[in-house]
């Protein structure tokens, strides 16, 4: 279960991420974050870029809908996800768990 949080222009997408890793996906949640593994290096916020990219490619959003309000340069991240409801966001994200197996 990914701790999701209501916000008054959208919803807060907690993220666990392993940057440098051999392929871009989004995994399981572990401790209330949707864990995400992108291939990018993480410097100079090439992975964070990456991590946008994916997110807005799978959950199919805008990368402009996605703000890092924390954790720049850390593995736990928080995203501000525009536009769309805590609900919105919960469904897209089971959506595509369900479907990687």
């Amino acid at each position: 279960m990914i701790d999701l949080e209501a916000h008054a222009e959208g919803a807060i997408l907690p993220v666990r991420v392993h940057a440098g890793a051999k392929r871009d996906e989004l995994r399981a949640p572990q401790d209330g974050s949707l864990r995400i593994s992108v291939t990018q290096a993480p410097e100079k916020g090439k992975a964070n870029m990456a991590i946008i990219a994916l997110l807005s490619k799978r959950l199919s959003l805008r990368k402009s809908q996605f703000e890092l309000l924390s954790g720049p340069t850390s593995r736990q991240k928080k995203f501000l996800v525009r536009g769309v409801s805590v609900a919105q966001l919960s469904a897209k994200i089971e959506e595509v768990l369900t479907s990687l197996g």
